[in-house]
């Protein structure tokens, strides 16, 4: 297994895997708690981006190009069983591409891609001037991350941690700004959006999704801003209709 995949709770038997990427400046922390909420046939697996939590050592990653070959890689491991794609913020620009790369890798492409509180990377323009700069200051930083609910108040008053985390939301801010959506790009695979009523990001980011797939596409506008309520958060896997559906068989 390679050692960017995290599972919170190893279920070897289960017969379909959900695979998260992380959003910018994140780890797999976040997502963790998810594992206990999943149905017994769904195994909870989390990438992790270079140069965080047991990969710290390891050198953030330079641009776009090479953050995404290092996902594939984890891919390969994931691709061997029933997979749903699930990609928050940035993450799900990440989900996106590997969705769109997995079947010129000779990978089963997911059973679903679920984007969670993203626009459309074709809209890649626009996100780079919404969100902070890599030399913007740690202050600038630290309050981006306070305003979208990245942050919670525990880690503020640690001087230690919040420098960490600023170090790695730059080296995430380095990465975003070499994106480039290419006209064309598309995932042949279903697609689910999820937005917070509350985000920053209109609910027009549905149809836009709706051009980058062949599959079908389904909306759901939940509670909350960018990370959505705690409570909605805590089980946010409830809301995915891929899981759903299999759960709905099973009775």
């Amino acid at each position: 297994m390679p050692n960017s995949l995290v599972r919170p709770l190893p279920r070897p038997h289960a017969s379909r895997t959900l695979l998260c990427m992380s959003f910018c400046g994140g780890g797999t922390a976040p997502f963790r708690p998810w594992a206990r909420t999943l149905p017994e046939d769904v195994e909870l697996v989390l990438h992790c981006y270079p140069g965080r939590e047991g990969r710290f050592t390891a050198p953030f990653a330079d641009d776009w190009d090479e953050m995404l070959d290092d996902a594939l890689e984890a891919l390969h491991d994931i691709a061997r069983r029933p997979y749903i794609l699930f990609g928050h913020s940035m993450g799900a620009w990440v989900a996106f591409d590997l969705a769109r790369r997995a079947p010129d890798e000779g990978l089963a492409p997911p059973q679903s891609l679920v984007v969670s509180a993203a626009d459309s990377p074709a809209r890649w323009r626009l996100a780079a001037e919404q969100r902070p700069r890599s030399d913007d200051t740690d202050e600038q930083l630290v309050d981006w991350m306070r305003g979208k609910g990245q942050l919670p108040e525990s880690l503020l008053a640690d001087p230690d941690i919040m420098q960490i985390a600023v170090e790695i939301l730059r080296a995430d801010m380095r990465v975003m700004n070499s994106y480039r959506y290419r006209a064309g790009e598309r995932a042949q695979v279903p697609v689910q959006v999820l937005l917070g009523e509350d985000d920053s990001i209109s609910g027009a980011a549905q149809e836009r999704w709706r051009q980058l797939s062949d599959g079908r596409m389904h909306a759901t506008l939940l509670p909350g801003g960018h990370f959505y309520t705690p409570e909605v958060w805590a089980r946010l896997p409830d809301h995915l209709t891929a899981l759903r559906s299999a759960a709905l068989l099973q009775q």
